[in-house]
């Protein structure tokens, strides 16, 4: 039996799990009183999400203590399918010594290089995501994105290739 509805609700704890599966997200905040959306490199560590953002940027500025949503993604074109995470919180500059010693041994680094990188801590508040299935299959673990030829484990093992650190990338 076919099913029509395609899309999986996720839990806080899966959407903060499939977080630590891919490299890079977007983070959406207000610079110059306008909305600004830019991809960062991220981890999820103890919880948080922390940003990599070239320290003295607007970015930085514009980051720190305010609300922001962040998002991030792996989603295949050709099977419409994937999984989607949106979180919604308050970011503050690490300032503590052994979390940027800790973030900088993770290797966290901004996309353009910096020899001091900022590192931003999002908290989550509100975290939401979704994981959509191939048309006629099943949710919770069933269907490619759950346990078959595309499941979630071959996603997250690089089934679409593999990033730095061994997380996946989408190939074209």
């Amino acid at each position: 039996m076919e099913r029509e509805d395609r899309v999986e609700t996720l839990s806080e704890a899966e959407c903060l799990r499939l977080l630590s599966t891919v490299p890079v997200g977007r983070v959406v905040y207000t610079e110059h009183a306008l909305p600004a959306v830019l991809p960062v490199s991220f981890e999820v560590l103890d919880g948080r999400l922390v940003l990599a953002v070239r320290r003295g940027s607007a970015t930085a500025r514009g980051l720190d203590g305010t609300v922001v949503a962040f998002q991030a993604d792996l989603l295949d074109p050709v099977t419409r399918t994937g999984w989607s995470v949106l979180v919604h919180g308050r970011a503050d500059a690490v300032r503590d010594p052994e979390q940027v010693r800790r973030a900088l041994r993770s290797g966290l680094r901004p996309w353009v290089g910096d020899p001091e990188p900022l590192f931003i801590a999002l908290l989550p508040e509100l975290v939401s995501g979704r994981r959509l299935f191939p048309t006629g299959q099943g949710t919770l673990g069933q269907g490619a994105l759950g346990q078959g030829v595309l499941g979630q484990g071959a996603l997250d093992q690089g089934a679409l290739g593999q990033g730095s650190a061994g997380r996946p990338l989408l190939r074209p």
